[in-house]
């Protein structure tokens, strides 16, 4: 009788916690707002201290750190909790009960920490400057550490170095960065002297060309910034452009280029002037400071573009593969909105093509572009790959949208978003969403078979 008692309050509790976890599960993909999740959100509890400020570790299978202090206003994992994605494939993961660690309290506790953290709240600066501090300050950094930190946000007033390093054109080496950098600022110097500063007599045609196209963009690029307006910092990017094209024959400049040098322009300014970027005058600095300037971001963006040169070179075909790429995940994630716009005819390249060409700088409020790249940066090698989850994360932000427009409106939605009042919190929640997807079905490379 005994026993028969203990089994039956033993069935009740399981049924409760299944039932919490269950309610915990779609309250976390509600919050997320995943619209179809082929995977399962798990709530369990960390092994280590809450006031722990060590670098978390992830399952093997996966790229990115979930660090609660990575920085960022977007801190995917709190102190009580962490985030796990479960293939539903495996049949040996369906059991929740097997995979519920917590207690049910401990569940609430940790959807609510979760729900804060995704919403937007900072962790503290303290820690946040504390870890990137600790990296930075040894005899070498260790460049995957950096990453893992770098991909939630860096601290802006510590960008410009982080950036060089994840590039790769700082040497992780403290003792020969600085030799490293004026070496290269001056092989920058070299090369304007000798492609940029001689008379259109010693230019081909297609030399004058190339040069009056970026004349004519510059003026064009982040034109509702003043800033970008001041006619030193277009010879700035003309020069940075001109010299990077001239280096790089097989693609040369492409319409683009010129957007994806302006946050390493500002990043680098940023060493050097203060404030805000409206208060910004680059006439207030010496030349041997927008010469550095200038260096950083010529090399910068070669290291940048070196990861993703058939995205440039003639008809664009890295960006056309990844076009379709994102086509066949949207399909999968978000079968509704594929039928609609497939329906309708709307063909992804008709607005996908701008956004993998300039990498969102074009959809996004510019103050949140610096941020968005650090993502990018700490991506690495990885990061064209990783551009298809962003971008599908980006597009489905309008799912319940896009289904109720037909061909005509959907283009004009897609090409004036509304993104122009978008703080941090609506950018965590695109990179979230990435995050998550990326986590599903990057191991399982089918799901983008057509």
């Amino acid at each position: 009788m005994n026993n028969t008692n203990r089994g039956e309050d033993q069935r009740k509790s399981q049924t409760s916690l299944d039932s919490r976890f269950n309610q915990t599960l779609k309250n976390v993909q509600g919050l997320l707002k995943g619209r179809s999740i082929p995977g399962k959100v798990l709530l369990t509890r960390r092994s280590d201290p809450p006031d722990d400020l060590t670098v978390q570790e992830q399952s093997p299978k996966y790229e990115r750190s979930f660090s609660e202090n990575d920085a960022g206003t977007n801190d995917r994992m709190d102190k009580s909790g962490e985030v796990e994605v479960h293939n539903t494939r495996n049949p040996n993961e369906q059991s929740t009960g097997n995979k519920l660690r917590s207690s049910t309290s401990n569940i609430d506790k940790a959807a609510k920490e979760v729900q804060k953290s995704a919403i937007g709240a900072r962790s503290t600066d303290s820690a946040r400057v504390m870890k990137f501090s600790k990296e930075l300050s040894g005899t070498t950094v260790i460049l995957e550490r950096l990453r893992e930190l770098a991909w939630s946000g860096v601290p802006p007033y510590m960008r410009p170095m982080v950036w060089r390093l994840l590039l790769g054109y700082a040497p992780p080496n403290s003792d020969r960065r600085e030799g490293v950098l004026r070496r290269k600022r001056v092989e920058y110097l070299d090369c304007v002297a000798q492609f940029y500063d001689i008379p259109d007599t010693e230019r081909s045609d297609d030399e004058i060309n190339m040069l009056r196209q970026i004349a004519v963009d510059c003026p064009r690029t982040v034109p509702d910034l003043p800033f970008f307006q001041q006619a030193q910092v277009q010879k700035s990017l003309e020069r940075i452009l001109y010299t990077w094209a001239i280096r790089h024959p097989a693609s040369g400049y492409v319409q683009g280029i010129n957007d994806l040098a302006t946050p390493f322009l500002v990043v680098f300014l940023s060493e050097y002037l203060e404030g805000g970027i409206d208060d910004w005058s680059i006439s207030d600095l010496s030349p041997e400071k927008i010469s550095n300037m200038e260096a950083d971001c010529y090399w910068c963006l070669s290291k940048l573009l070196d990861g993703m040169q058939d995205h440039y070179t003639f008809a664009q075909p890295g960006i056309q593969r990844l076009v379709f790429k994102l086509k066949e995940l949207v399909r999968r994630i978000d079968e509704p909105v594929s039928r609609h716009m497939e329906e309708q005819g709307l063909e992804f390249l008709q607005f996908a093509f701008r956004w993998f060409n300039c990498l969102l700088i074009r959809e996004i409020p510019f103050h949140l572009v610096t941020r968005l790249w650090d993502t990018y940066l700490a991506e690495g090698d990885a990061l064209p790959d990783f551009l298809v989850y962003i971008f599908a994360s980006f597009l489905l932000t309008w799912s319940d949208k896009l289904q109720k427009l037909d061909f005509q409106e959907l283009v004009m939605f897609l090409q004036h978003l509304p993104t122009q009042n978008w703080t941090h919190q609506e950018l965590e929640m695109v990179l979230s969403r990435a995050f998550m997807w990326h986590s599903m079905f990057n191991s399982s490379p089918s799901h983008l078979a057509s």
